[in-house]
């Protein structure tokens, strides 16, 4: 398994990066899926997680090689410090996480996260939480509306984040938006994110115009996620007739990780052979003349093609005035 540094942190990331999510049968995320206001209440942990099914994924990451973990809500949190301690891997465990309520558009504004204080008490709830020193990765996610309410929102972020570096609390952080490019600049430009996060696919590219050049200029990593379109792109196969899900999963995640600029993935899984499937496919990164047919296939797709036109247009939206 390829591994990458997080600029001067010093953190390596696993180039497939696995993720917490647990999933309902009918392959919907768990909690998120059950009742999103628990799922994302500080302190609520619902039943069953990290139970034997997925602490057999985690043991099939350690064997191919992946030790790089992202995790979302408190019951991953909680689920992967337990199954960390009772399945301990090879070597020492990446853990990437975010503040619980803060992120997003739960805190409208984001206003918490630059409250004096409170980004490091959560942080300090988390580790107590997972049974953990420090965080690796404390990935922070904000929308527009922060920065369009108060223009020194992303200088007040990086203050909180390097007081948390020096104290020892996370080692790096990582910038995170569902408001587009303009959103992330913002806070790379403060030089305090050694990596970002962002959703990236085959109908979400937007991204490859503006932002990943200047991350790559700037030397922050890029770690990508929701390569399946939380499942749409299968549909979207489906409705093309195309019923080869596994090869619709090859396809996208070469096509994915051949993307320039690219360097991580995180992907999630349900059982063992789903994860084994995917780092496989990212094993073998050439395109081959099955996958390109197939891509084509679904590139001239309206309902593709429709929503690649309309993520990139979000995409490209600019941050509007205080």
């Amino acid at each position: 398994m390829d591994h990458f540094t997080l600029g001067a942190s010093g953190v390596r990331l696993s180039r497939i990066v696995l993720g917490g999510h647990e999933y309902l049968p009918d392959g919907r995320s768990r909690a998120f899926n059950e009742d999103l206001r628990l799922a994302v209440t500080p302190g609520h942990l619902f039943p069953s997680f990290g139970g034997p099914l997925r602490r057999s994924v985690l043991e099939r990451a350690y064997a191919l090689g992946i030790d790089s973990f992202d995790v979302t809500m408190d019951s991953e949190k909680e689920a992967l410090g337990r199954n960390l301690r009772e399945l301990p891997p090879p070597g020492a465990a990446v853990v990437q996480t975010r503040p619980e309520g803060m992120v997003y558009g739960y805190d409208p504004g984001n206003r918490r996260m630059v409250a004096p204080g409170q980004l490091r008490e959560e942080v300090l709830r988390i580790l107590a939480l997972m049974g953990r020193e420090c965080i690796d990765i404390l990935n922070l996610g904000i929308l527009k509306d922060a920065i369009e309410q108060d223009r020194a929102f992303p200088a007040k972020l990086a203050q909180a984040v390097r007081a948390l570096q020096r104290e020892g609390l996370i080692r790096c952080a990582a910038a995170d938006s569902f408001s587009g490019a303009a959103t992330y600049l913002a806070l790379l430009e403060t030089g305090a994110f050694a990596s970002l996060n962002l959703n990236f696919n085959l109908a979400d590219d937007g991204a490859l115009e503006r932002l990943i050049p200047a991350a790559q200029a700037m030397g922050v990593r890029v770690v990508v996620r929701e390569v399946f379109m939380k499942g749409e792109l299968f549909r979207i196969a489906a409705a093309a007739g195309i019923d080869d899900r596994a090869a619709v999963a090859r396809a996208a995640i070469r096509w994915t990780l051949a993307q320039p600029g690219v360097d991580g993935l995180i992907v999630g899984a349900g059982t063992p052979e789903q994860l084994s499937a995917s780092v496989d496919a990212a094993a073998r990164p050439e395109l081959s003349d099955a996958d390109q047919a197939l891509l084509r296939t679904l590139l001239a797709h309206p309902r593709l093609q429709q929503a690649r036109e309309r993520n990139r247009l979000a995409f490209a939206q600019p941050i509007g005035n205080a």
